[in-house]
């Protein structure tokens, strides 16, 4: 995962929904907190690694599909 500080249990514990950028990260999840991946809505973005961060296009992306999720929470 590609975020300064791990996913870790806790984490999942606190979140009702959880949004990760790609399928893979949705899998890692799984894979190390399959309990706590059984009980979360886990979502993917589907947006794939290769934007810079900040980077306005990534921005646009992530409102983009965002809004597509709201009516899912």
């Amino acid at each position: 995962m590609h975020n300064q500080e791990p996913v870790q249990e806790k984490d999942l514990s606190w979140a009702d929904v959880v949004f990760v950028m790609e399928e893979e990260q949705r899998q890692e999840l799984a894979e190390r907190f399959p309990k706590q991946y059984l009980q979360k809505r886990i979502l993917s973005l589907e947006i794939p690694d290769v934007y810079q961060y900040q980077q306005p296009e990534l921005i646009q992306l992530l409102r983009r599909r965002m809004e597509e999720h709201k009516p899912l929470l």
